[in-house]
């Protein structure tokens, strides 16, 4: 009796390096920048200008809870980050997608297919399975650049703003200062010419009121 031929077996897929591959590394440096310039659009200058009073009155427990804050979301993030990582396995997935794009470029450089073709039955589960997640790991990573970009846009433009608040609160106070300063001079010189008390008493009043009118500008922005 002849003997039968058999099926060829799977052929092993090659395995799957656990350390980051040049995706898996690009995505976490894009993390890492975009987390990096968060933190720096919330600077303890940008941070106090919104707390005028305090910064002015309390600058130490300003400037700790300024790094609490700081410390929390850099901790969280980063916390958040690898948890999804691990979750999802990206690692890998990004290194097994790396590594398709690799032999699908060199096949196509080649024009040569290795063995008899690998049919679609004669390969493994793993191997089958990957080949239909790497279009998904694909548009997860652009998802993931985009979504970071654009975290990124939109924290450029808070810091923009609070820039814009203290550069008017700025002038706000300097043009306050002048006027007290005019006040002031304008008093010193009617000392020697006015006589009486109720024009100096006057010209104090106006100061006063002024100035309050200052510390009322800066604790409202």
């Amino acid at each position: 009796m002849a003997p039968q031929s058999r099926s060829p077996s799977p052929v092993a897929a090659p395995p799957v390096p656990l350390a980051p591959g040049p995706r898996a590394t690009a995505l976490t440096a894009a993390f890492t920048s975009a987390l990096s310039r968060t933190l720096k659009t919330m600077s303890y200058p940008a941070f106090s200008a919104c707390f005028p009073t305090s910064a002015a009155k309390a600058s130490g427990i300003l400037k700790s809870v300024h790094g609490q804050i700081t410390a929390k979301i850099d901790e969280s993030s980063k916390r958040e980050f690898e948890d999804i990582m691990q979750e999802r396995d990206v690692v890998r997935g990004l290194n097994e997608l790396e590594r398709l794009v690799t032999e699908a470029r060199r096949r196509r450089e080649t024009g040569v297919l290795e063995g008899p073709g690998e049919a679609p039955h004669t390969l493994p589960p793993t191997r089958l399975y990957l080949a239909h997640l790497a279009p998904y790991l694909a548009e997860t990573e652009i998802e993931l650049q985009a979504e970071l970009k654009q975290i990124q846009a939109e924290n450029e433009g808070l810091a923009q703003g609070l820039q814009g608040q203290r550069e008017e609160v700025e002038r706000l106070v300097e043009g306050l200062e002048t006027v007290v300063r005019d006040l002031e001079a304008a008093n010193e010189a009617m000392d020697g010419v006015v006589e009486g008390e109720d024009m100096r008493k006057d010209l104090g009043e106006m100061e006063e009121e002024l100035r309050d009118l200052g510390r009322e500008r800066e604790m409202k922005l």
